[in-house]
């Protein structure tokens, strides 16, 4: 998988590299996944669709297919990779065809003009790799005449090529054509992320003028096209067929729960444990696999290629570094966030519950959507929460019903991350239930600060005990109470964290007054809320935490500890007046 260990400069991370070529040349850390073309070449169907969530290796998986592919291809690229010992396959099919590879990942578009120049952009600079055959002695004129059509730019913006729409819909076709005639072999063609322009469409609104294009491109290219050898096409979603696959014939289907090629996208545990031997981070499995391992794709257990790259290079810099969501920010969440929002509507606190716990939660699952109608029912969402990456299955499915669980702590991060948000615009409704709590607070009223607060416990999710440690529990609480203390625009509320997890304190000035709280929280492990306020309070009395309020002016202090588990809490306050 990679150069002996044993040398003393380590290979370089491929953080955001999907070239194969480049990684092989440019001496980057490289995953051997090249055993997936002796499968594909030896299963293949005329049309194949892989559907994985975004960052688990498609775009390199489908580089690497051109470079293995394509006539004329560098050979020394797969040297000493393991489909280098399929000697037969190699001399079959290695260089041995014309390959039209095209991506769609940067067509999305806020309208439909400007994505559909867009993908004109992508297949004309395509074409334009092959303008010798504009020399062809195999293509007659008229021919020639079809290849200017794809490759034609316009002449008031020269970065943009003027296609028609028939010449942009049959493009694909007609380039396969001409490149067959002119090598006398039949071509491949690789589409990579083909549902990334009618993702966006659907966002941005013109989704059914999007489907259109797309089908009709789609069917000139992959419908009884005597020029396809084969075609092979990677997306997130598995797209209806009756949306753009219309008359297609049975193209294979290779989702996240098929069996087959199930090792190939994503890193396995044995591949994480020798690329962290490598950088000598044998330490840092458990950690790596609590925040990125837990996909599980047919019968194989993967782990978030881009999130181990993108930490073990972190780590090669900062040996202390502690992990960070790095699948999210490449992306938006708005499925988690269409999720949360239909609690009430099809969708119960407890299933969110048992889902952050760590439990799973048995829904029927639809693998094939159309993005116009993706949040059109909770059903739907759960689908798409699963195709996407956000849940993962555990245990054997029934027919389409899937056990579905979240696969690790950076994905329920963003979870709980949505909860959060969706509780404090909650919060910011309900002013004169937070007026009431504040005061509470500010006048040492315990008993009342412990009936709002268990109201609103009882109002939002909660975090169970099932899965996540003590900490993360109290950093879960001490959420909910910032986002509470926010709405007093004249407290000044600070909130110290301590290395590592967990948070020691809240401290809250009252401007204009001379009154200062500080709020110790803590999670009642066995449900003994009163010895764990005691011994909040005796935290916050060893460790002084009144001395910053008190050199700040406040003359009144009050100690707050708040123990809770689950849905329920127990407040207790001690003042200290100054004189």
């Amino acid at each position: 998988m990679c150069a002996d260990t044993g040398n003393t400069e380590k290979k370089k991370l491929p953080v955001g590299i999907e070239s194969f070529e480049e990684i092989r040349k440019e001496n980057f850390y490289f995953v051997d996944k090249t055993t997936m073309i002796r499968d594909l070449l030896q299963q293949w169907g005329k049309v194949n669709l892989f559907t994985r969530p975004r960052r688990f290796g498609k775009s390199l998986n489908m580089s690497m297919l051109k470079a293995f592919l394509e006539l004329d291809c560098d050979r020394s690229l797969f040297e000493g990779l393991e489909i280098s010992k399929e000697t037969d396959l190699c001399e079959k099919y290695m260089g041995q065809f014309p390959v039209i590879s095209i991506s769609l990942k940067g067509t999305g578009a806020s309208d439909f003009e400007t994505a559909r120049a867009l993908m004109c952009s992508v297949i004309g600079n395509e074409a334009l790799r092959f303008l010798f055959l504009l020399d062809s002695d195999r293509l007659s004129e008229q021919e020639k005449e079809m290849y200017r059509k794809l490759v034609n730019v316009a002449p008031d913006s020269p970065d943009n090529f003027d296609m028609s729409d028939d010449v942009l819909m049959r493009s694909l076709r007609t380039l396969s054509e001409l490149l067959q005639r002119h090598f006398e072999k039949k071509t491949i063609i690789l589409i990579d992320e083909y549902d990334v322009p009618l993702a966006k469409a659907n966002e941005e609104g013109y989704y059914e003028r999007m489907t259109i294009l797309i089908r009709n491109l789609f069917e000139q290219a992959l419908k009884t096209n005597d020029s396809l050898y084969f075609a092979v096409l990677t997306g997130c979603l598995r797209v209806a067929k009756e949306s753009i696959f219309t008359g297609l014939n049975n193209p294979k289907i290779l989702s996240i729960t098929t069996v087959r090629f199930d090792e190939y996208f994503g890193f396995t545990d044995a591949e994480v444990r020798k690329m962290l031997k490598y950088y000598n981070l044998d330490h840092k499995y458990d950690t790596v696999k609590e925040w990125y391992d837990g996909y599980r794709f047919g019968n194989v257990d993967v782990y978030c290629p881009w999130d181990v790259i993108s930490y073990v290079d972190d780590l090669t810099d900062d040996p202390d570094i502690p992990p960070k969501d790095y699948w999210s920010n490449t992306s938006s969440n708005d499925v988690v966030r269409h999720f949360i929002e239909k609690v009430g509507d099809g969708l119960t606190k407890s299933e969110i519950e048992m889902l952050v716990a760590g439990e799973t939660v048995t829904k029927e699952i639809h693998e094939e959507l159309t993005y116009n109608r993706l949040y059109d029912s909770i059903d739907n969402i759960w689908s798409v929460l699963f195709m996407t990456g956000y849940l993962t299955q555990r245990g054997k499915s029934d027919g389409n019903r899937i056990q579905l669980t979240i696969p690790n702590r950076e994905i329920r991060k963003i979870f709980i991350g949505q909860i959060m948000a969706m509780f404090k615009a909650q919060t910011g409704r309900d002013g004169e239930t937070l007026n009431a709590f504040c005061n509470a607070l500010k006048s040492g009223n315990a008993d009342e600060a412990e009936r709002l607060f268990g109201a609103y416990l009882g109002r939002t999710v909660s975090i169970r005990d099932t899965f996540v440690r003590k900490p993360t529990k109290e950093n879960f609480y001490h959420g909910i109470l910032l986002g509470i203390l926010g709405f007093k625009g004249d407290w000044f509320v600070r909130s110290n964290q301590e290395s590592g997890e967990g948070y020691s304190d809240i401290l809250i000035r009252i401007e204009n007054e001379d009154i200062g709280i500080i709020i110790e929280v803590k999670y009642a492990e066995n449900g003994d809320y009163d010895s764990v306020c005691k011994s909040a309070l005796e935290q916050i009395r060893k460790k002084d935490y009144t001395a910053r309020l008190e050199e700040e002016g406040c003359r009144i202090i009050y100690s707050y500890a708040i123990a809770c588990q689950r849905k329920k809490c127990r407040v207790m306050v001690e003042m200290t007046e100054m004189d």
